[in-house]
């Protein structure tokens, strides 16, 4: 129990960690100046935001200067929270008399209820405990400044290639039979689509298929903003982005300002490809056959049309404006191998065996009943690295495979063609074959034929009756006779 108790404050302080990224990733560009990243802090401190466990917060300007500093110190690692068990110090009694404080007069910071916890008491809890609480609790949110007019938007652009890039999907016509749908995303600066991919499922894979070359071809941005669907907010995605040093942006349901550029480049793809592709499917031209045709017609459009011809707004090709940014910084092919495996939390039984999604796979025995992390390619089950408490821990060896991909894995295989016909009639040669064994024999089925469409034989409707005491076969003897 207690090493279950301990991987499950692990997996609080990761979710800590990625919580503690995703909002202090853009103000730590070293590329800021001062001033620019005092303005983002003081933006994001203004905010309310949830944590990973669903509740509102507000962070201070002096919580983000420190994530930001421990990013730089360290990295990711550095902003996940030490698992180590602690009671808490402070008095229950002190704790209720501070959200009194705080609540009588909402304005009232975290270091002036500290000084008035101090003249009371000649002691008080560290600041940085007391906004902690108020943070968790949601009293911060009673001093809130009033925010802008709503429905006041501005106009937006990111200011170099490889800033921002915009992901959505498409639903596209019919291929094969089956409904098919279009991953891109494009660059914010230059309205480059940086990657994209058709498939016949909107989930997760055929994300991957889109996001993944992109990254290795085109670099690794800065931040991703995407919508609240089921494959934007899958937990591989968010890993994905962690392990490659991208902020994730979800927008906020209900409010999809901010994808107008995406949204602008799928009305073009359907005004100028997708009709196209409605047209072969009606007989003006040949129909398309599988995803492979329709994958390389749409990058050939996108390459010799959309990348070359002057854009509206920035009045430049969009490639053209896109190079002025490189070189840009590719992932190595084993960074970007770790980033899009995934990874599932198991507990290992008595006899060192895990299981998942059907498998059974054994481990060290030294990790019974210990909760592991399992990564692995989600097309290959077969083989499964083994981490415990974010260390190596060897490579499970398979015991029983029921399922050789994740479920989620679905393949895009084309649309398999019947088999081809052999020209072979089986029962139609064991006639034949039957025909000539009986050639120059009698044809005993023939003789129980209707009398009305077949011959009597001369001595009676059933024959002479052959003689079963003679020697020879009867066949031979009516040869014979």
């Amino acid at each position: 129990m207690a090493e279950d108790e301990e991987q499950k404050r692990r997996e609080r302080a990761q979710q800590i960690g990625l919580f503690r990224y995703m909002l202090i990733r853009e103000a730590a560009d070293a590329s800021l100046s001062p001033r620019q990243r005092g303005a983002m802090v003081r933006a994001l401190a203004a905010q309310e935001h949830t944590d990973p466990f669903g509740r509102p917060v507000r962070v201070t300007r002096w919580t983000l200067d420190h994530w930001i500093r421990e990013w730089r110190r360290g990295g990711f690692e550095a902003l996940v929270p030490s698992v180590r068990q602690s009671q808490p110090r402070t008095p229950e009694e002190v704790l209720d008399l501070a959200r009194a404080l705080k609540r009588e007069n909402p304005v009232r910071s975290a270091a002036q209820v500290r000084r008035i916890l101090h003249a009371r008491h000649g002691w008080a809890p560290d600041e940085r405990t007391l906004q902690r609480m108020f943070n968790r609790e949601g009293l911060t949110a009673l001093a809130r400044p009033a925010g802008p007019p709503a429905g006041l938007l501005g106009r937006f652009e990111a200011l170099r290639p490889n800033e921002l890039w915009t992901g959505d999907a498409l639903h596209g016509e019919r291929v094969a039979g089956r409904k098919t749908y279009l991953f891109a995303f494009v660059d914010d600066h230059s309205r480059v689509i940086v990657g994209h991919r058709w498939g016949y499922a909107e989930d997760t894979v055929r994300l991957a298929a889109a996001l993944r070359p992109a990254l290795a071809t085109r670099g690794v941005p800065q931040s991703i903003y995407v919508d609240n669907g089921s494959a934007f907010v899958d937990s591989w995605l968010l890993r994905a982005c962690a392990r490659l040093g991208i902020r994730l942006v979800h927008s906020t349901p209900g409010r999809p300002q901010g994808r107008g550029k995406i949204e602008r480049f799928f009305r073009t793809v359907t005004e100028e490809f997708v009709v196209e592709i409605a047209g072969r499917a009606r007989g003006l031209g040949n129909p398309i056959a599988d995803l492979v045709e329709l994958n390389r017609l749409f990058t050939a459009w996108v390459e010799t049309v959309y990348h070359r011809r002057v854009h509206s707004e920035t009045g430049q090709e969009p490639l053209a404006r896109w190079e002025t940014g490189a070189p840009f910084a590719i992932p190595t092919a084993e960074d970007l191998a770790e980033a899009f495996k995934w990874a599932e939390i198991r507990r290992v039984d008595k006899t060192g065996l895990v299981r998942m999604h059907g498998n059974r796979y054994q481990v060290d025995p030294g990790l019974a009943r210990t909760r592991v992390e399992l990564v692995f390619d989600p097309f290959d089950l077969s083989r499964i690295e083994v981490r415990h408490k974010g260390e190596p821990a060897g490579i499970a060896t398979p015991f029983e495979i029921a399922r050789h991909s994740h479920p989620k894995a679905r393949p895009e295989i084309p649309e398999q063609a019947p088999p081809p016909h052999s020209g072979i009639d089986y029962l139609a040669l064991l006639d034949e074959q039957h025909g000539r064994d009986l050639a120059g024999k009698v044809n005993y089925a023939a003789l129980f034929s209707d009398p009305d469409t077949t011959d009597a034989p001369p001595d009676g409707p059933l024959g002479p009756d052959p003689d079963p005491h003679a020697d020879g076969q009867p066949g031979q003897q009516q040869e014979q006779s």
